[in-house]
Order: C-alpha cells, then structure tokens, then sequence
C-alpha cells in the first residue's frame, strides 16, 4: 500500500516539475526560443489555436524568431495575438512571414524576469506540498482503517518527506539554473 502511495506521489511530483520546465521556456531569457511563443493563441474559425498548429516557428539567428503561417491570410491575426500577448516583441512581416526581433534585456527587466522565476518556482513547492499533504492524508486513511501499522505508517510518512525534500530541491537548482540565464548579459 505504501509503496503505491510513493509512486503515485513520484508520478504527481514528476508532473509538477514538468509544468515548471513548461512555464520556464515561455519566460525569455535574452534569447531567442521559439517556445515563448507556446501559450500564445490566434481565433482561427471561432476557436482559440496556438500559434504553433498553424505556423512554422523557428529561430535561425540567437535574436530573431521567424514565424511562417501555413495559410499567409493569418498573418495579420498571429501578429496581433502576439502584440497581444505582452511579450515585449514588435513582430513585422513581408508577406510570407513574420520575423520577431528579439531585443536586449534592460537590467529593470531581468529582475523583473527573476521576480517571475521565483513566483513560478515557489507556486511549484506550494503545489509539492499539497502533493504531500495528499499522500499522509491517504497513509492517514489506511492506518484508521486498520490497513497500516503505526510502523508503518511513521515510515510512510518519512519516505513521503524524503521525496518533497528532493523535489523542492530539484526546484530551486531549476529556479536558479533560470536566474542564471536570465541575468546572464
């Protein structure tokens, strides 16, 4: 049962760090990614797309982003999603496809980035905690069920903060690794 319980939380906790990874690669660093541009939608026959289903998005120079839309009617709507979007970027095009200059950082708006970084971060370990809350709860479940010994239990609950111990770990060397990269000039 108590293994269960464990695997379940590693599954729960794996999924935590991979939404922060997510989140991260849309935060820009300076340079060009093209995965900024992942929670950016365009209303394309009534419904929400991201740009990345009807657009090719790559990025052939360290400070240029070119999107190329498969239907070149859509490039007026992606460039005002993307306006839209608050991303810092003016898009501009010619014709066939939209090219996003990538500027410098100010320092203002690196530690702004790294406010958002920490926030991200700490929203992951709010979100690890609750997995462990989560899971004593179940050990607390089957032990008043007569399922668990007290042994058991008590040693359930320690390899449960076992695990949280690793993952904020692995959180803050990802929020660091991300400041790193953000205030690097």
């Amino acid at each position: 049962m108590v293994k269960t319980i464990l695997k379940e939380l590693n599954e729960k906790m794996d999924k935590t760090l991979s939404v922060l990874k997510d989140e991260f690669m849309t935060i820009r660093a300076g340079k060009a990614n093209p995965s900024i541009l992942n929670k950016v939608t365009v209303e394309y026959y009534g419904a929400d797309t991201p740009i990345n289903q009807m657009a090719g998005i790559s990025a052939p120079e360290p400070r240029m982003i070119v999107v190329q839309p498969y239907d070149v009617t859509l490039i007026p709507q992606i460039e005002k999603a993307i306006m839209m979007a608050d991303l810092g970027l003016n898009p501009s095009n010619d014709g066939k496809l939209i090219r996003l200059a990538i500027p410098m950082l100010t320092e203002e708006r690196r530690k702004d980035l790294t406010k958002v970084v920490k926030k991200a971060g700490e929203n992951a370990k709010v979100a690890l905690r609750n997995e462990r809350r989560q899971a004593n709860d179940h050990l607390k479940k089957l032990h008043k069920a007569n399922e668990l010994t007290d042994d058991d239990i008590r040693s359930g609950e320690k390899e449960v903060q076992v695990l949280i111990d690793k993952y904020v770990k692995i959180v803050d060397e990802m929020v660091e690794a991300k400041e790193k990269d953000i205030l690097a000039v």
